[in-house]
């Protein structure tokens, strides 16, 4: 060591111990972070509540009389909630349930119908080998671009010729088959080893054997993104209903929503959107009884 290095003045150039230094730079990473945070932040929750406006005005208009709901300046809190219009909408003259049961019955059936199709036949084109595989997968994933208003009147009278015309199998059947469904259970069966089917075929397990108890467990957050989607899909669904239903008796939810109207025919705005907060409490409780598993899906599916 030398004599300047000892020196001092040469002690008292560098008074902050290592410690301090350590914390203060600690202590401003953290400051840059939590900017960081708030500047991504704002803009997500400006964005967040301007998506959130139009259901925070269903549900006010919901509580208010037909007179109330388009003034301006518009009052977000009524000063007596008008609970009558949920009452109406529920155990009045047009009400909901019946169509309510109808979306119930089309929206299960045709989630149970989609998951079974989906997995098996995604399992087939990932994992099976037979001639023209790649062949019949391509030509059935290029259906997927007629649009499917084309074929709304080839299926009415096809439907007509079988007897479903204006019944409900004629909205859960096409809802059986879709590529969408096929296509994501293809991807996520082929993103999985080969070696676990090798090692059980070794063992003398057959092939459904190695579907259902080896691939289809493992594919469940995947199989739960897609009853969310065919939920949500059959619940909205307004066109197919529009075209195949007539009897009102069979009528599903956005069908049923159009029979509130006022004395002059237009659109009784606090039963409609009284009949609306109704209708979108089944999509909020699916989502929130598989909303993790959804959401490693998704996940598990950008990173593939």
């Amino acid at each position: 060591m030398t004599d300047t290095a000892r020196s001092p003045g040469a002690a008292s150039a560098d008074p902050t111990p290592p410690q301090a230094t350590f914390e203060a730079r600690r202590a401003q990473h953290r400051r840059r972070r939590r900017i960081r945070r708030l500047a991504w932040g704002i803009p997500l929750w400006i964005l967040a509540l301007l998506f959130l406006l139009p259901f925070a005005w269903m549900i006010s208009t919901s509580l208010k009389p037909d007179s109330e709901a388009f003034l301006i300046p518009m009052q977000w809190i009524p000063d007596q909630p008008r609970w009558e219009n949920y009452r109406e909408v529920l155990l009045g003259e047009a009400s909901i349930l019946p169509a309510f049961m109808n979306s119930v019955v089309v929206a299960v059936l045709r989630v149970l119908g989609e998951l079974a199709t989906a997995t098996l036949a995604g399992y087939s084109f990932a994992k099976l080998r037979f001639p023209g595989r790649t062949r019949v997968f391509i030509a059935y994933l290029a259906t997927s671009l007629i649009p499917a208003q084309l074929l709304l009147v080839p299926r009415f009278v096809y439907f007509q010729q079988l007897g479903l015309y204006d019944t409900l199998w004629a909205l859960i059947l096409p809802g059986m088959f879709t590529v969408l469904g096929t296509f994501l259970m293809r991807q996520y069966f082929i993103s999985q080893p080969d070696e676990f089917a090798e090692a059980a075929r070794l063992d003398g397990a057959g092939e459904f054997q190695i579907f259902f108890r080896i691939y289809l467990p493992n594919a469940i957050p995947m199989i739960s993104a897609l009853a969310i989607l065919t939920f949500v899909w059959s619940w909205n669904d307004y066109e197919t209903p529009l075209v195949f239903i007539s009897d009102p008796a069979r009528f599903t939810l956005p069908l049923g929503l159009t029979n509130f109207v006022d004395e002059t025919g237009a659109m009784a705005p606090g039963l409609s959107m009284a009949a609306a907060v109704i209708s979108i409490i089944p999509i909020l409780l699916v989502f929130l009884i598989f909303q993790r598993r959804f959401i490693r899906a998704m996940t598990e599916s950008a990173l593939k």
